[in-house]
């Protein structure tokens, strides 16, 4: 399917806005908005508690598994529902056993995104973390990792692609050298729904995040959390229920297996409805062709920023090395004004940071059109 000239964007609910801010949330196609409403109406008339309700939630909650899994590559029943990125990585900060000399590894420290950052941060009051020093764009070299790791490495924990650069790391060869060494976690915030091939199996990590209301167009409140069914076991819940656990000989408890053991208290299954849609409309598409799409985009947007006197760029020049994510300045000009200025032309960009220094940042997705992209850069060089 050639979505690079196909123009989509009816299936959205925005009006006049040129909305170039998926790396934050995206929108939601219109079916999953009435997917959403479908449920809603359904479930009441059903009875909220009715004998009918369970089976009709359960099987919700089984298909968007079903759904994620396609898209990941692993088994249904390895994936927790959550309600963001940030869930998922605290189910590992807070879940993992450590000694007083244990140490997991890092990179970049502020230079990466806060969820994936002040949770392992916490951590330095118990262990040691060991950060990996990056260049301009994020990468970190892979010699240091090996030399970083030891006997009392408990973790490494990186993002797949990164929020400011749009840089795409290297995750299948990080996965090799961990392979049966050091658990594994991956941010996938960034990453699910806008590049193809992320094979959890091929990436050899433990434990994945990511969430709904990103790439993958679902709504708020929507996240996954991908755990390995061995994996599960270096992992102590950092919530109970009884839908998560049980109590036998009065005062024991036992941990239901996944995904149960990490799902306490109810879902947000509305939201979970909305995802299920939203996953499989990508999926109708390819998660290949939205690449090819992004990047297109992501490509124009730069060439043409590239044109602009004082306009300087960040991240990788190759396109195969980075998202669709584009960030830039223009010297002379305070980001935040530069983003308030277009919003009121109906642009909506964001300000974000690259460690101390504040950039635009631009993040096309598959809906986006060539025109909305011209149109934006008009407005650039008025600015």
């Amino acid at each position: 399917m050639n979505l690079v000239s196909k123009d989509i964007l009816s299936d959205f609910p925005i009006s006049d806005k040129i909305y170039l801010n998926n790396a934050s949330v995206s929108l939601m196609p219109n079916q999953s908005i009435e997917a959403m409403k479908e449920f809603l109406v359904t479930y009441n008339s059903i009875g909220p508690d009715s004998k009918d309700s369970e089976p009709f939630v359960t099987e919700k909650l089984r298909n968007v598994r079903k759904t994620i899994s396609k898209i990941i590559s692993c088994q249904p029943d390895e994936i927790i529902l959550t309600q963001s990125t940030t869930d998922g990585i605290n189910f590992v900060a807070n879940g993992l056993s450590f000694e007083n000399d244990s140490n997991i590894i890092i990179r970049g420290m502020s230079h990466e995104h806060h969820a994936n950052f002040y949770p392992w941060i916490k951590l330095k009051e118990k262990i040691s973390i060991k950060n990996l020093p990056i260049d301009i764009n994020g990468f970190f070299k892979l010699d240091d990792l090996e030399s970083y790791l030891d006997n009392n490495t408990k973790l490494v924990a990186l993002s797949h692609a990164l929020y400011n650069t749009g840089s795409i790391l290297p995750v299948e060869t990080i996965g090799k050298i961990l392979h049966d060494k050091v658990p594994f976690f991956i941010d996938g915030a960034q990453s699910i729904g806008c590049i193809e091939d992320v094979d959890v199996s091929r990436i050899q990590c433990d434990f994945m995040s990511f969430n709904g209301s990103k790439w993958l167009c679902g709504p708020m409140g929507t996240g996954l959390f991908y755990c390995n069914r061995k994996s599960s076991e270096l992992l102590e819940p950092k919530t109970i229920g009884g839908e998560s656990a049980m109590i036998y000989d009065d005062s024991k408890i036992a941990y239901k297996e996944l995904p149960d053991k990490f799902q306490a208290g109810f879902r947000n299954y509305v939201g979970i409805v909305g995802l299920e849609s939203s996953a499989n409309y990508l999926l109708n598409f390819g998660i290949r062709n939205i690449r090819e799409k992004n990047q297109y985009l992501s490509n124009l947007f730069r060439e043409e920023l590239s044109k602009i006197p004082n306009v300087i760029l960040y991240g990788p020049e190759d396109p195969n090395d980075r998202t669709s994510i584009i960030s830039f300045n223009i010297k002379g000009s305070d980001s935040q004004e530069i983003v308030d200025k277009l919003e009121k032309q109906n642009i909506v960009l964001s300000v974000r940071e690259i460690m101390e220094k504040k950039i635009v940042r631009a993040s096309p997705h598959f809906f986006n059109t060539e025109s909305q992209i011209l149109k934006v850069i008009d407005a650039i060089k008025k600015l």
